[in-house]
């Protein structure tokens, strides 16, 4: 259970949420919704406890899991399967079973007693943690999010940015916490995988928070909504399932907008009569007592709800090149043992559209990362062509230098600018005033995506190799993104599960990976993208 009071949450001089008090008990099922940059990661952060508010007071009781939108673990040389178990501590008394096993094994008479000891004990403490049922239920748990044995058996590093996010989400719903706090947990799930976990959200007995743009998800697992707006600072709480909510916050908006337009009716009625009595000296202290009256009426209503603004994002023309600005040869990669693909031939023609499909694993981020010169092949090599700039949008936005802040971003990305067309850039992306300063590392997953496709925009590239661009986009962002891709005219080499973006990008080619087989795009493609 999460306890909330008298919570504000600032960033800078903008007030995020003022004050907000709620309870998160077991049985609550809430879809935190609110537009891009409302607040809704730094809220969750907070309820975590890997954040401070500015004002207020959160008490938890119980465990409670946290799933960030950019997870990041210390140690990615472990096991991906000890760093699920390591959520029950698991992963640890394994090892000193396997320890005291080999020691019984191999051991003198007097160490083969002492670890004969030993291992009773550690039995007994493996029991106590759920044992063999215990490391079962993770199994099940991973292999329903798509994660196979032989990427168990690898250490975090080898994986790919999908494949470690499935990691930490199945490590948290192993955990057994009282409490879930789920930041888009469907990214880089496949459609099973995102079912799957509807039904578990379903049935799950204690309390979760997720935040999700994927709407199914939301009508399907949660029985209440907080929506943060951001014009009012304000959270506002549904106790009511997601078609309910929606009815009741449209409902919520004509009323106050009809409050307020017969408030203003009747306030510019008493203005109008204060006006024509101040000209009376006998009537001057009544004509400030309607002034006054006036604004009270006025100052008493709830905020009528104003657009959300949207991002504005347009790829300018791209930069001239020649006919193939980019060509890659015999490309292999592997990671230690595990080799990912192998003898990938792929030429990127001016202005050719091609998207990537894979399974999860299959290696479609290791090759936009060595397409973009971000990581090195095993074999092969990478050609530029005449004139190639490329544009590399990241899914874990690593391009973006989290030290500085989003001007020192943009201005390290077209040197050129003057700082009033970065900010008048910026502005166009929704940063403007105190969070075009903000360092990037403080900025939600939404946030993040705005600023490297801001980058992008600024780039003139003519190639853009773009790694799941609309994750943690609201519709309206989506929207944007997906308008600028049908219009831009340079080459494009996409990955995503994103079906839409697939139809917007209008594909000419498909590779295939880890074969490495091209084909030209053909209908029957477009029911692979969910899955792969």
């Amino acid at each position: 259970m999460i306890t909330a009071s008298s919570l504000e949450i600032r960033i800078g001089a903008r007030t995020l949420l003022a004050d907000a008090s709620f309870r998160i008990d077991g049985g609550d099922r809430i879809g935190l919704v609110g537009r891009n940059g409302a607040g809704k990661t730094t809220l969750t952060k907070i309820l975590a406890g890997e954040g401070q508010p500015t004002a207020g007071t959160i008490s938890r009781g119980g465990d409670v899991g946290y799933l960030p939108q950019d997870p990041r673990t210390g140690d990615l040389e472990v096991l991906a399967r000890d760093r699920v178990l390591s959520a029950r501590g698991l992963d640890e008394v394994m090892r000193r079973m396997r320890r005291a096993e080999e020691t019984m094994a191999t051991g003198d008479a007097d160490a083969r007693e002492r670890a004969m000891e030993r291992y009773g004990r550690i039995e007994a403490d493996f029991l106590a943690k759920g044992g063999w049922a215990a490391e079962s239920e993770a199994a099940r748990i991973t292999s329903n999010l798509g994660l196979p044995t032989r990427v168990l058996d690898q250490q975090l590093r080898t994986l790919s940015g999908g494949q470690r996010r499935r990691v930490e989400l199945a490590r948290i719903l192993f955990s057994g916490a009282q409490t879930l706090l789920l930041d888009e947990p469907t990214n880089h799930l496949d459609a099973d995988s995102i079912v799957w976990l509807r039904d578990y959200l379903m049935a799950y007995a204690g309390g979760f928070v997720v935040i999700s743009h994927d709407v199914d998800l939301l009508r399907a697992s949660v029985n209440k909504v907080f929506h943060l707006d951001a014009n009012r600072a304000q959270l506002d709480v549904y106790n009511l399932g997601w078609d309910a909510y929606l009815l009741q916050r449209e409902t919520d908006e004509k009323r106050r907008r009809r409050e307020r337009a017969n408030a203003e009716k009747k306030a510019s009625a008493l203005i109008a009569q204060a006006d024509k009595m101040r000209a009376k000296a006998t009537k001057a202290v009544a004509a400030q007592n309607m002034a006054r009256r006036a604004e009270r009426m006025l100052a008493g209503l709830d905020e009528v709800r104003r657009s959300d603004r949207v991002a504005k994002l347009r790829f300018p023309d791209p930069a001239p090149c020649g006919r193939t600005p980019l060509t890659a040869r015999d490309l292999s990669k592997s990671y230690g043992s595990q080799e990912v693909f192998t003898g990938v031939d792929l030429a990127i023609d001016r202005g050719s559209k091609v998207v990537v499909l894979g399974l999860n694993g299959a290696g479609k981020t290791t090759l936009l990362r060595i397409l973009g010169g971000v990581e090195a092949p095993d074999t092969g090599m990478v050609v530029p062509g005449h004139g190639l700039k490329v544009g590399y949008y990241a899914q874990e936005h690593e391009t973006l230098d989290v030290a500085a802040t989003v001007v020192e971003n943009l201005r390290r990305a077209a040197p050129d600018l003057t700082d009033t067309q970065v900010r008048s850039v910026l502005g166009s992306f929704l940063f403007s005033g105190d969070d075009a300063d903000k360092p990037a590392r403080v900025l939600s997953g939404g946030e993040k995506t705005r600023l490297a496709l801001a980058v992008l925009v600024v780039s003139s590239a003519n190639v853009l190799l773009l790694d799941e661009p609309t994750n943690n986009l609201d519709p309206a962002s989506r929207a944007e993104i997906l308008g600028a891709l049908r219009t831009f005219t340079g080459a494009v080499v996409l990955v995503t599960h994103d079906e839409g973006a697939v139809e917007a990008l209008e594909p000419e080619r498909v590779l295939l990976l880890p074969d490495g087989d091209e084909d030209l795009w053909s209908p029957e493609y477009q029911e692979l993208v969910a899955l792969a």
